[in-house]
């Protein structure tokens, strides 16, 4: 589905009257949601990306500039990918198309830049082609953004919420300017909201914001500017629907069904406490873990985020001391989804006393992030000839495949040969522990690492 002009990004010029005639094609009407009244016009009015409105930044100087820059802009969700869109659309005076890479297909994307085409050999405006979710569009999807991109028929924005190096093609990622956006902090959320508190476009200071509902409403919007709008909203109707002009916790927790944290009187904060939880569960103190678990529960804490953290720490502080945490883990979060609250409190448990009484091994996170770290740092080196795929007419030619053992027809399965590309062919990531059953484990990688490299 393609939109356009004014029923789509609020604050944009609308195509049909042109571009400088004076028209913002606002939508401020009563009834549109706080999030999109709210919307941001300028660079300067935007909240948070601090390191994108620098004077001199690659995006300023793209819009007082008016430069033909294409966007790939990669950050979570309610950071403002959609708000920059708009921003470079309005200030540079473009049309403004929305291409829907949830319901869109080739026939669309082409659609939408033959039109942009069309625009400026009739002399017009120029387009920014803006595509939400670009993740989704498959590879021939975004091959059909190239012709668009490569001849300037459009300004593509294209937002993202995956990392665009696994999920946007190269020709496309090449061409377009990388922006990262960060979550907004807690600080940000706050002046979001209060500027929404008392702008004529939001709730024009007819109501207040007491300091508890603040909190509970910036821990639950997560650093999510939109979200923290639309609860706002939701509880300004609620504390409204009871006479009142002051937004209260109880209006906010009524307005959000989710209730606040309440911790003690030391002043922790909701991360301070699962900060905690898994720092009991990496210590093995699972009476701690459970207390702590305990806290998240009685708060309202959503049980899939708790789940989540359980998969990772897994991994992160057992990995192959105990592999069967990481099913545990998985498990938990599985019947979190079939069975929900409160039943699932005691998978959530069995989970956080797994971990916390399980042998410990940070082995495997040290290995990828090390891994991780070398190829950041150049070290990739190309694939050795006797690994490149053999399975295509001239492969042979080129000397793929040549002199690759089949590992199940040497001693003991394991063929001595290289693996690695030259540039890393000493590394030593994975280095295990000798704790749980990871001590096995230690014991035959050193053996197996002997012969596959022929020590």
């Amino acid at each position: 589905m393609v939109v356009e002009g004014l029923f789509d990004v609020p604050g944009v010029p609308d195509s049909r009257q042109g571009p400088g005639s004076g028209s913002l094609g606002v939508n401020t009407h009563s009834s549109a949601p706080l999030p999109v009244r709210m919307r941001p016009r300028t660079l300067d009015e935007l909240v948070g990306q601090e390191q994108l409105r620098a004077p001199g930044s690659p995006l300023r100087q793209l819009i007082e500039g008016d430069q033909a820059t294409s966007l790939l802009l990669w950050g979570p969700p309610g950071t403002g990918k959609t708000t920059i869109a708009a921003i470079v659309s309005q200030q540079t005076d473009r049309r403004f198309v929305e291409v829907s890479a949830v319901s869109a297909g080739v026939k669309e994307v082409r659609a939408a830049i033959d039109a942009a085409r069309a625009e400026l050999s009739r002399g017009g405006s120029e387009t920014v082609l803006f595509v939400d979710e670009v993740h989704r569009f498959s590879k021939a999807q975004q091959d059909a953004l190239l012709p668009g991109v490569e001849n300037r028929w459009v300004t593509l924005v294209a937002a993202t919420t995956e990392n665009p190096f696994f999920s946007v093609i190269s020709p496309l990622l090449s061409r377009s300017l990388l922006l990262r956006l960060q979550p907004l902090t807690d600080d940000g959320v706050r002046a979001v909201m209060e500027n929404a508190l008392v702008d004529e476009r939001g709730l024009a200071a007819e109501y207040q914001l007491d300091e508890d509902a603040r909190e509970h409403l910036v821990r639950l919007a997560g650093g999510d500017a939109r979200r923290s709008l639309t609860y706002l909203e939701a509880a300004a109707r609620a504390a409204g629907a009871r006479g009142a002009a002051t937004i209260d916790l109880e209006s906010a927790e009524a307005a959000v069904d989710q209730a606040a944290v309440r911790y003690d009187r030391q002043g922790d904060q909701h991360y301070d406490v699962v900060s905690a939880w898994i720092k009991s569960m990496r210590g093995s103190d699972a009476d701690a873990a459970l207390h702590y678990l305990a806290r998240m529960i009685e708060a309202g804490e959503d049980p899939r985020f708790i789940a989540r953290r359980l998969v990772v720490h897994a991994s992160e502080d057992v990995g192959l001391a105990d592999p069967t945490v990481l099913q545990t883990a998985v498990a938990a979060a599985q019947a979190v989804q079939l069975i929900g609250m409160p039943e699932a409190r005691i998978n959530l448990a069995q989970a956080t006393i797994a971990l916390s009484v399980a042998p410990k091994s940070n082995a495997v996170i040290k290995a990828i992030d090390q891994a991780m770290a070398d190829v950041r740092a150049g070290k990739i080196g190309t694939v050795p000839a006797h690994l490149r795929d053999a399975h295509y007419g001239g492969a042979g030619d080129l000397g793929h495949g040549k002199g690759y053992v089949y590992s199940h027809d040497a001693p003991y399965g394991i063929a001595t040969q290289q693996y690695a590309p030259d540039a890393v062919s000493g590394a030593r990531y994975y280095q295990p522990t000798t704790l749980g059953a990871e001590a096995a484990v230690a014991e035959r990688w050193d053996r197996i690492r002997k012969l596959v490299r022929g020590e």
